[in-house]
């Protein structure tokens, strides 16, 4: 019988022997220290032991990734170290702890980032997304196409009428789904009890006139999970069917007892995320950290996009959306990838290009539909138009010809 293992791939960087500090990773992170130890016997290192076991070796570096004083050349490979089950098991706390947290202390170092997390069939026991993509889309009366949603804006400072008057105006656009900024949540101004009262009649409304119900996600973030449960059972009451999470700031605690307890469809924002990921010799890549929130519950997962409005060049949103849509152990625990940051119409060609042609995503529009000369109807069917060119493999200039709102859109951001 196999024994299972959970394997980590660290990129890792030092001025003296790389072969040597991944052997003293795995041994600081199992059951080694600084000096030998009598009960540290074959028995205990056969049933707890991480092990080495690939060294893949990359270019040197000149200079060191993290301050150091030390003369170059700096060796950088990507490690593969595995830890066996039986000393992790599946909690997720146990897993930050033994397996990446106190990589990043280790003497001797330059560098350590956390490239991949391969979890063995047992992690199966996370309940993964309740929805995904196929519950969003049933949720919002999508059956195939993009998803066209915009978000709350100004994002701060708009009272509960005054943020019912933009839902009004979006859902007459033709959105399909609508969500609080990530920094709203229940500020004094705009309680979030107040908000559900003034904006769900607008929804129920729309819905009553077209059949179409757009899918608003409220901001129920909170430090305190019973807080946050009281929040969720807010928009329950008043009818809703989606929250915005701050997953970094719930944390995986708060997120694990909201999935457990949760009826509304969960879109992460990993605002904070950037501090793990910024500095290139250190921290952790998208592909693993996302790996996790996946399996805590995630069912729609914010990961910027093409020619973003924020630092992360087009290569790395890439790869975020290539993690969130390949599956870890089913194709159902893929989460819906939510395409934003700075989009309007200008970047649907080269995202679905980029994206080996998918529909199956979300296109999100703050400033690139509330700001479309045109209005948010403007601005909606403005990125409409460029994603039924991207599907039609038409360029943007040539579906402007005979599409004003698109036309508008190229002239105002071009």
């Amino acid at each position: 019988m196999t024994e299972s293992r959970i394997t980590v791939t660290y990129r890792l960087e030092t001025p003296g022997d790389i072969e040597a500090l991944a052997v003293k990773v795995a041994s600081d992170q199992s059951t080694g220290t600084f000096t030998a130890l009598p009960g540290e016997t074959d028995a205990v290192r056969a049933r707890c032991a991480a092990r080495v076991e690939q060294v893949t070796m990359l270019a040197d570096a000149e200079r060191s990734g993290l301050p150091d004083d030390r003369p170059g050349p700096f060796h950088r490979a990507d490690v593969k170290i595995s830890f066996p089950l039986e000393a992790v098991g599946t909690d997720v706390a146990a897993l930050m702890t033994i397996c990446v947290h106190g990589a990043w202390s280790v003497r001797g170092l330059t560098g350590a980032r956390v490239m991949d997390i391969d979890l063995p069939d047992e992690w199966s026991c996370h309940p993964g997304p309740q929805f995904g993509v196929a519950g969003s889309r049933r949720l919002m009366g999508v059956d195939e196409g993009v998803m066209i949603a915009s978000i709350i804006k100004p994002s701060l400072g708009l009272l509960p009428g005054e943020t019912a008057a933009v839902v009004k105006e979006l859902c007459e656009a033709g959105v399909d789904f609508i969500k609080d900024d990530e920094k709203l949540m229940s500020p004094g101004y705009s309680l979030l009890e107040d908000r559900l009262k003034a904006i769900m009649p607008v929804i129920r409304d729309h819905e009553q006139k077209t059949g179409k119900r757009v899918m608003y996600a409220w901001g129920i973030s909170s430090a305190d999970p019973e807080e946050m449960m009281a929040n969720h059972d807010l928009v329950l009451e008043h009818g809703g069917n989606a929250a915005v999470v701050n997953i970094n700031a719930i944390g995986f605690g708060g997120m694990t007892y909201l999935r457990r307890r949760s009826r509304l469809c969960l879109h992460a924002h990993r605002n904070g995320w950037d501090v793990l990921t910024r500095h290139p010799a250190m921290g952790m890549e998208f592909r693993a950290y996302q790996k996790i929130w996946r399996l805590l519950g995630v069912d729609q997962f914010q990961i910027n996009g093409i020619r973003a409005k924020y630092w992360e060049p087009d290569e790395s949103f890439l790869r975020s959306f290539e993690a969130v849509t390949t599956p870890i152990f089913a194709p159902e625990d893929c989460a819906l990838p939510v395409v934003c940051s700075g989009q309007w119409g200008g970047q649907a060609v080269d995202t679905y290009n980029r994206t080996g042609g998918t529909l199956d995503l979300m296109y999100l529009g703050g400033g690139g539909i509330h700001g479309h000369p045109g209005g948010a109807a403007g601005g909606v069917r403005a990125i409409r138009q460029a994603w039924d060119a991207a599907a039609a493999g038409r360029s943007l200039a040539a579906q402007a010809q005979d599409h004003p709102e698109l036309a508008a859109a190229l002239a105002t951001w071009g």
